[in-house]
């Protein structure tokens, strides 16, 4: 009899163990199964961008102004907008790519990568 009590008390201790595991492995399985056509380039692309964080080299980048052709000394509030929609930029492509992942548009993912990635040097 003590045995039979050994082997359920055991048995219901095991229950939250097993039905924790079991609700990881399905909550992964759903993750994987979500996953779009360019989520693996999204997150390897933002890994890079967070280790190159203290890169001085690293950055957000973008091509000469015209201004700036022309000798013209750029001014604080000029080079605070330019960050500005630099990183406007940026977080819009970043956050289309993402869209056009979830949507299964890896052609569009692909385009929205590809425009980050020209904007963030890492």
């Amino acid at each position: 009899m003590s045995r039979l009590f050994t082997q359920m008390s055991f048995s219901k201790r095991l229950q939250p163990t097993a039905a924790f595991f079991v609700g990881v492995a399905l909550w992964l399985n759903t993750g994987i199964a979500q996953a779009g056509p360019c989520t693996a380039d999204i997150s390897q692309f933002e890994a890079t961008v967070h280790q190159s964080a203290g890169d001085p080299l690293a950055g957000l980048t973008a091509r000469q102004s015209v201004g700036a052709q022309l000798g013209h000394q750029p001014t604080p509030e000029s080079v605070h907008n330019a960050d500005q929609r630099l990183k406007s930029g940026f977080s819009a492509a970043m956050a289309r790519a993402k869209r056009y992942d979830a949507q299964g548009n890896r052609s569009g993912c692909t385009r929205a990568l590809n425009a980050a990635k020209k904007i963030y040097i890492p």
